[in-house]
């Protein structure tokens, strides 16, 4: 798994879509561009993305229209809208709706890379808020101690994997050596998951023999 911040440029203008990736992907940032406003809300059902710029004039859906499907999806990711000067009262209408920013065009290499660390940190900050005051809600507690303890880049992530698998009926298989907290992780997704009221069962797998 990449450790890059994974950004989204969505305009209709192939040129704007060009520069863009070719200045994020030089900042070192993961970039996937899209000319469609239907294509990118598909893309963003399939894939999570840490920074998504948006265009606010499109053929179909526009940036404002997208803008609360988007959240809905992903209320965690940060939107740029990308605008136009005579729409810049319209961004700033996006903003109060859940935009983070907007960036007028034609905008400097400079100004679109500071525009999107400043997200980025924005993100980064939700993110660890979000670990450290819901860690006691997500995770179940046995005698006053939870099951994991982890404030780490890591842990975090591993939070995040909990709270997406735990609500879906999907089978998880989760494996790694003896010791590593198998049984852990378990528990703590199906705490987090509609069983949440029934039963745990743990199977000890050293009962079981395989006849050859």
């Amino acid at each position: 798994m990449s450790d890059k911040a994974r950004i989204l440029v969505v305009d209709d203008e192939p040129i704007i879509c060009r520069n863009c990736s070719r200045i994020l992907a030089d900042c070192g940032y993961e970039v996937e561009t899209l000319q469609s406003s239907r294509m990118a809300i598909e893309r963003i059902k399939e894939e999570s993305f840490d920074v998504i710029l948006l265009d606010f004039k499109m053929p179909g859906l526009n940036g404002m229209e997208m803008l609360p499907l988007i959240k809905e999806i992903n209320p965690c990711v940060m939107i740029i809208m990308m605008t136009g000067y005579s729409t810049v009262e319209n961004a700033v209408q996006a903003m109060k709706q859940g935009a983070f920013d907007y960036i007028p065009k034609p905008f400097s290499s400079d100004e679109l890379s500071i525009r999107v660390e400043k997200a980025l940190e924005k993100r980064h900050s939700i993110r660890e808020n979000r670990c450290l005051h819901q860690l006691p809600e997500v995770l179940p507690q046995i005698e006053g101690k939870y099951y994991i303890i982890g404030k780490s880049k890591k842990m975090q992530e591993i939070y995040r994997i909990i709270e997406k698998v735990a609500p879906t009926d999907s089978t998880v298989l989760i494996h790694g050596e003896s010791g590593s907290g198998k049984e852990l992780l378990a528990r703590a997704i199906h705490y987090h998951s509609q069983r949440k009221g029934k039963p745990f069962i743990s199977l000890d797998c050293q009962q079981f023999s395989v006849n050859n």
